[in-house]
């Protein structure tokens, strides 16, 4: 009778469709909590390994979550289609957020004048990574600041910071070069289509570690007007989403080795994953991580009821 029973929850579970991907923090118990004035949104994708179907040839599904940096939360999160990329979810999930005030952070494949539009709408500001993948967008900006650095910015509205960083045998140095200024900016092939295009952005990253030396260098778009190092701590800030989300998930949930494979069931139960995180997460009395408070919930009744708020 159990496996008869579980068979068919099984079955229903599968076909529910995620009609709302916004997420309630703690869903018939208390609303949404509101995010801070000037607070990152990261939105990012990851791929559910464990979805891969090889029989059938199914794809690894890709959730893209936006995750509020600072107060810890998944806000709300969107499957991409099977014959899609994160360019097709990212301005329905944006959509679905109340973001105003807020600063939302995109990688490259979210670089798109559609949600930059978005955002703006929402009395919101943006920062946008840009790739090839914006062909002449990238290479005018690479210009301009190649340009720049010629003429030692000279006559150009501008700033600058450098900072350093050494931990685990690494150092890491960090120079971040910001333009807001309008003349440099009309040189951006259709730079008007951007919603309320402020300043570009370009960060150069060099990492030594023993005698291996890294260098990178990545460029941004943004709607806000700020200096260099709130530029530089807003894109670090980003990497809350790996950090804060995407590795609690795999490390404290396994969440690639789930093998759930049929219908909706592996984007489904993504979003009960991401419920309990943000459950987890928001529950301070126990002074341990993430996977041990599953554990204690486990075990403790009493545990499990204050972390879903009944008690």
């Amino acid at each position: 009778m159990g496996c008869l029973l579980i068979t068919r929850f099984d079955a229903h579970f599968n076909k529910l469709t995620q009609n709302n991907s916004k997420l309630d923090l703690c869903p018939g118990h208390r609303p949404s909590l509101p995010c801070t004035e000037g607070e990152v949104i990261a939105v990012d994708g990851k791929q559910l390994r464990g979805s891969r179907d090889k029989g059938s040839g199914q794809p690894a599904i890709c959730m893209v979550s936006a995750w509020a940096a600072e107060n810890r939360i998944v806000l709300g999160q969107r499957k991409t289609s099977e014959k899609s990329n994160e360019i097709t979810a990212i301005p329905t999930l944006l959509q679905l957020l109340d973001l105003t005030g807020c600063i939302v952070t995109i990688n490259a494949a979210g670089c798109q004048k559609e949600n930059a539009a978005i955002v703006v709408d929402q009395n919101a500001d943006y920062l946008l990574s840009v790739k090839g993948n914006q062909g002449h967008l990238y290479d005018d900006i690479e210009f301009l600041f190649a340009c720049a650095h010629q003429n030692e910015f000279q006559g150009i509205d501008s700033d600058h910071v450098h900072t350093v960083s050494q931990g685990h045998g690494r150092i890491e140095t960090r120079d971040c070069w910001i333009i807001d200024d309008p003349t440099q900016l009309a040189f951006i092939r259709d730079y008007r289509k951007w919603a309320d295009l402020q300043t570009i952005v370009m960060i150069r990253t060099t990492r030594q570690l023993d005698d291996k030396v890294e260098d990178s260098t990545r460029y941004f778009i943004s709607s806000l007007v700020a200096d260099a190092a709130r530029f530089l701590h807003i894109k670090r800030t980003h990497w809350a989403v790996e950090n804060d989300l995407h590795w609690t998930l795999d490390l404290a949930f396994h969440e690639d080795r789930y093998q759930l494979r049929r219908g909706h069931g592996p984007a489904n139960f993504s979003m009960l994953r991401h419920i309990a995180v943000n459950l987890l997460k928001q529950e301070e009395t126990a002074k341990c991580g993430i996977k041990n408070k599953r554990l204690k919930a486990g075990w403790d009744n009493d545990y499990l009821l204050k972390i879903l708020q009944v008690r």
